[in-house]
């Protein structure tokens, strides 16, 4: 979160941790260990995505649609927090918050709840569901406004085990004014991971059917998106962002 506290896939919120007392490995030969052990370096934050923006304040996003599936269990427990999403954002305003229908991994288990995040370091999500690995997930951003409007005040994030028929929706969540000018076709967002076994343990997931519809409410097919990788992030895994036009694949 904006304000770095977690929000746990079942819905809460983790506050802050006390700083540490130790740094982690850096990207230099004066990192430091605790005494008498060794300090493992942990990702912490947005570490892969594809994205794609308007290019313009005066032009928007209607909506954003996609599918996935849950991916295997990791391999192993650390503490992990994984969450997997596409998005909408603000690109000139991007500490206000995001709308995200997310997968989510805390405690051994997979949830799916919808979420408005983070205005004033605060999520707004749905009731979160438990999934299964090998469930097809459905995941929706759209507004409530006619097509034209450039910043609707409010939206509608829904996220659907197409599985088993379970569906979590957060209805006419504000937008604070907010342009949403800026799309993700999926993201790995990921806090303490160690090791990367602590990922999926087909270590990969993809986003299909991604659709962005305008403000108009029309569909885009020739959809550019530009990969993002977290170069820095420690461990490595082999991190890798695939776009195709409607279709995202997110290695690790």
């Amino acid at each position: 979160m904006a304000d770095g506290r977690v929000q746990h896939a079942n819905g809460n919120i983790e506050e802050k941790a006390a700083a540490c007392n130790y740094p982690h490995y850096l990207a230099s030969e004066n990192s430091k260990n605790p005494p008498g052990g060794t300090s493992k370096p942990e990702i912490n934050g947005w570490v892969e995505n594809t994205n794609i923006t308007t290019g313009y304040v005066t032009e928007s996003y209607g909506a954003l649609i996609a599918t996935w599936t849950v991916p295997p269990h990791p391999r192993a427990n650390d503490g992990q927090i994984l969450y997997f999403f596409p998005g909408l954002e603000d690109i000139q305003d991007q500490n206000t918050s995001i709308l995200q229908p997310v997968l989510g991994w805390y405690q051994g288990q997979w949830t799916l709840a919808s979420w408005n995040c983070c205005l004033n370091g605060i999520i707004t999500n749905s009731p979160a569901v438990g999934v299964n690995p090998g469930d097809e997930i459905y995941g929706s951003i759209t507004n409530t406004c006619p097509p034209g409007t450039l910043s609707c005040p409010t939206w509608n994030v829904l996220s659907v085990d197409l599985s088993t028929g379970e569906n979590t929706i957060l209805s006419n969540t504000p937008s604070q004014g907010q342009v949403f000018n800026w799309a993700f076709g999926g993201v790995l967002e990921a806090y303490y991971v160690v090791a990367c076994d602590d990922l999926p343990g087909d270590r990969q997931i993809s986003f299909d059917r991604v659709t962005i519809f305008d403000q108009d409410l029309n569909p885009l097919y020739d959809q550019r998106w530009s990969p993002f990788v977290d170069s820095s992030a420690t461990p490595w895994c082999n991190y890798h962002a695939r776009p195709l036009p409607h279709r995202v694949t997110l290695t690790f």
